[in-house]
């Protein structure tokens, strides 16, 4: 859906996808130096007949009109078998894909690990994530672009946002590393006396920006991480989803990217209190 031209396009979902096998999630994103075309990835999970459970993912081109062929990996042996995995939201970093994924049939929100998809080797592959952070509620991470580039996970601790890269070392050896810290408190001025009943979840996240989209219990915040920089956008709706949309421009029109994405996230506010209205 494109809200500014009014445009919308209905997929018929692969038969493999079936929501009430598996949970599933997606992303969109334009074919490299084409304007006029896009593609879309699903991925969800299934166990085989000996029992293993494997991330699967197919796409849609608008070009062909047609889903590609299934592409496939087995999920960590870790996992029990007939695992229900969750997906968060999808991030373009590079030349792959990105999800933070779990495992719901344990009913918990620990973090498993991150599901990567190469669209240019078009190929499944699982990472971990950083070690000795905890890893309980799935709704503080957040996969984006580091700092420099590369892949980088944002990490909510206390009243505090953690900036997670992967470097390389000389041999080769990639491993997580703690960039950046932001101090929450300290840039949204939280008063003290509301630090023990404050906490914060992550509820959408604009990637070609690095802006985040953080729900407290009484706000609703847009905070961009480079550079860093906040707005109120609202109060905190219980029931409300978010999704950011952002529109391309040449680089060296950042600022109006940012500006028009305000905008849009103001306007999808606007559109949840007059759908509760309705209600």
């Amino acid at each position: 859906w494109d809200p500014f031209n009014v445009d919308l396009h209905r997929l018929a979902v692969p038969p493999e996808f079936d929501r009430l096998k598996a949970l599933f999630n997606g992303a969109v994103f334009r074919a490299a130096g084409d304007i006029q075309h896009f593609r879309v990835v699903l991925v969800s999970t299934e166990t085989n007949e000996q029992q293993h459970t494997w991330a699967i993912a197919r796409v849609y081109s608008t070009e062909t009109a047609i889903w590609g062929d299934r592409i496939s990996t087995p999920l960590p042996s870790k996992l029990p078998i007939k695992s229900h995995m969750y997906f968060n939201m999808g991030v373009l970093v590079g030349h792959s894909l990105y999800w933070l994924f779990n495992d719901r049939s344990t009913k918990t929100l620990l973090l498993d690990g991150i599901l990567e998809f190469d669209l240019e080797k078009q190929i499944l592959a699982v990472k971990p994530v950083p070690v000795g952070i905890p890893k309980e509620n799935m709704c503080r991470f957040q996969v984006m672009r580091a700092e420099g580039g590369g892949l980088g996970i944002l990490f909510l601790s206390n009243f505090s946002a953690q900036l997670w890269k992967v470097e390389t070392d000389c041999d080769g050896a990639a491993s997580w590393v703690l960039g950046r810290t932001v101090e929450l408190d300290k840039l949204l001025s939280i008063d003290s006396r509301k630090k023990r009943k404050w906490h914060q979840n992550i509820e959408g996240f604009a990637e070609y920006n690095n802006v985040l989209l953080l729900r407290t219990p009484t706000d609703l915040f847009m905070i961009q991480l480079e550079p860093l920089q906040f707005k109120k956008v609202s109060k905190t709706k219980k029931w409300a989803r978010y999704h950011p949309f952002e529109s391309v421009y040449a680089a060296g029109e950042r600022a109006l990217v940012v500006d028009m994405m305000e905008l849009n996230f103001c306007t999808i506010h606007k559109m949840i209190d007059q759908m509760d209205m309705l209600l």
